[in-house]
């Protein structure tokens, strides 16, 4: 991901910023398709950073094989491919979100990207060690 951070980190920051945001603007959202697609948008399975073969492309290319894998792996509804499809516009120009839900989750998705990018590494690793000891809690 993004400067000292990890997928499994950035998609549950990215879950939490979605769902936070989705709570407070419009009751009639379909936070479950939120919640699974922010949670699956990156899951494509292989580290672009270790093999600079993989990063051409990889801004295009990621979210079909992240729904693949989704595909493959859990049952996932028409909305959540469609959110994780275009959480990646303007870089795939074609692909722009029509519904609300993609539209939260694609600036969810950019807002937790900037902040992992713009982040001193001192304070990321005080953040990472925390939200992990907090998504911990979540499953004792």
């Amino acid at each position: 991901m993004h400067n000292g951070s990890n997928c499994y980190l950035h998609s549950f920051k990215v879950a939490k910023r979605a769902i936070y945001v989705a709570l407070k603007k419009d009751k009639n959202l379909d936070l479950e398709s939120i919640m699974v697609a922010s949670i699956l948008h990156d899951y494509y399975l292989y580290d672009w950073r270790s093999d600079k073969s993989l990063l051409k492309g990889h801004g295009k290319k990621h979210p079909m094989i992240a729904i693949n894998n989704a595909k493959r792996d859990f049952e996932i509804n028409d909305k959540v491919t469609s959110i994780i499809e275009t959480h990646m516009w303007p870089i795939n120009i074609k692909k722009y979100p029509k519904s609300k839900e993609a539209k939260i989750v694609l600036n969810a998705d950019n807002y937790v990207a900037c902040r992992e990018m713009f982040t001193s590494k001192r304070y990321k690793a005080k953040r990472i060690e925390k939200t992990i000891n907090y998504i911990s809690t979540l499953f004792d």
